[in-house]
């Protein structure tokens, strides 16, 4: 990537978080995709489910997978922690009370618990595009810790539905997305992944 797409990019990323943090309804969005995410976890086989702890005014979508593991014992939620040499991420099991320490980034990680591999991710937006496109912090995180993983975990994209970007498309190098889920619903779903 050149510097200018680069810097574009990076000044594009600034512009949606900033947007998101000054939601003036980010709480309504919040109890409206907190209730989607949970009606579209129904559905859902996956039995251990790899999330995300909610930086710069992202989505929390901690509470509503709580809800999902209460279900069955056998259900497990699960926080990453970064490996810093490899750059990718472990998801350690993560449960409300859990305790936790600071990562290298100041983001809460669970401490002390068991490492497994996600069947399905959420990820974080910063923005989303058509066809599940997703724009990401752009460190690469996700997409390198997917590939490493065999078999690939389902991954869906969380977003409120003001970081829409209809002229966002994704780059051959990026891991596609097989659901995105907003405060509008299931606005996006792959039919065949």
């Amino acid at each position: 990537m050149d510097t200018d797409k680069s810097d574009d990019s990076a000044a594009l990323r600034n512009k949606l978080i900033a947007a998101r943090q000054a939601l003036p309804d980010r709480l309504e969005r919040a109890v409206q995709l907190q209730s989607v995410l949970r009606v579209w976890l129904v559905g859902r086989n996956e039995t251990t489910i790899g999330a995300y702890w909610p930086i710069k005014g992202e989505f929390d979508p901690l509470p509503a997978l709580y809800r999902w593991s209460e279900a069955d014992e056998a259900r497990r939620i699960g926080l990453p922690v970064v490996d810093r040499t490899a750059g990718s991420l472990r998801f350690h099991v993560w449960y409300p009370g859990c305790p936790t320490e600071l990562d290298a980034y100041d983001i809460p990680k669970p401490k002390g618990t068991e490492v497994f591999e996600p069947q399905l991710l959420l990820l974080p937006c910063v923005g989303y595009g058509p066809e599940g496109v997703r724009l990401g912090y752009g460190g690469g995180f996700y997409d390198r810790t997917v590939a490493a993983l065999k078999p690939r975990p389902k991954r869906v994209g969380l977003c409120y539905s003001n970081g829409f970007l209809p002229f966002l498309r994704g780059k051959p190098e990026d891991l596609p997305l097989d659901a995105l889920i907003t405060d509008d619903g299931v606005v996006w779903q792959a039919e065949d992944r």
